[in-house]
């Protein structure tokens, strides 16, 4: 699902895209919009490709030009979700911790998109009633949590598969994720990255 916040960590004025990938993106934001569109309308598994592909005015070889497997459609933003959520480490300013940077990506990227798009209700409902699309989620969450403690121990100096890089990595993503239940999410993210920076600094320490 395509945010409606500008992530921060993503505003790095990138090159400005040519016309033909111009045009690429369009079309694959066309069809995503589409298919999400349709999934909530009528459910993930009563929608099929060509209907997709007929809505967005697109042929179906074109669609999974840009879609490989149907459960991708719903997670259009994979791929640069990842890519923000690695620069927000790896760019964070001088000084800042890794749990400062990762609870600032929480609460300017994930939380905000979900505090102003009205369809993020839907969009959570949908994917949790779907195992198709829950597995497909998970396997997506489990790539962003290798990337991201891949990415932690790099910048820590720590080596490549430290446990507690991995710990740190899936309580970060995670963070977000069991806040949305709370009457003030904002509050629940901020109380429990305070966690994680009162544990990682005390590893630090320890590690000195």
């Amino acid at each position: 699902m395509r945010s409606t916040t500008t992530d921060t960590a993503a505003d790095s004025s990138p090159a400005p895209m040519g016309r033909r990938e111009r045009k690429k993106a369009a079309t694959r934001q066309a069809i995503a919009d589409a298919a999400l569109r349709l999934f909530l309308e009528r459910g993930y598994d009563a929608v099929g490709i060509r209907e997709i592909a007929d809505a967005a005015d697109v042929s179906t070889t074109t669609l999974f030009k840009h879609f490989p497997v149907k459960e991708a459609l719903v997670f259009d933003e994979d791929a640069e979700q990842e890519t923000r959520l690695l620069a927000a480490v790896r760019e964070r300013p001088k000084g800042q911790s890794i749990p400062a940077a990762l609870r600032e990506h929480a609460l300017t990227a994930r939380l905000a998109s979900a505090e102003v798009d009205a369809r993020f209700t839907a969009f959570i409902n949908l994917v949790a009633g779907t195992p198709a699309l829950r597995d497909y989620a998970q396997k997506m969450w489990l790539r962003h949590a290798t990337a991201l403690a891949q990415a932690i121990a790099e910048e820590s100096g720590l080596a490549a598969g430290d446990p507690a890089c991995t710990a740190l990595a899936h309580f970060a993503l995670e963070a977000p994720r069991a806040a949305y239940g709370h009457d003030d999410p904002r509050q629940a993210i901020t109380r429990a990255f305070e966690l994680l920076e009162h544990g990682w600094s005390a590893l630090a320490q320890g590690g000195a």
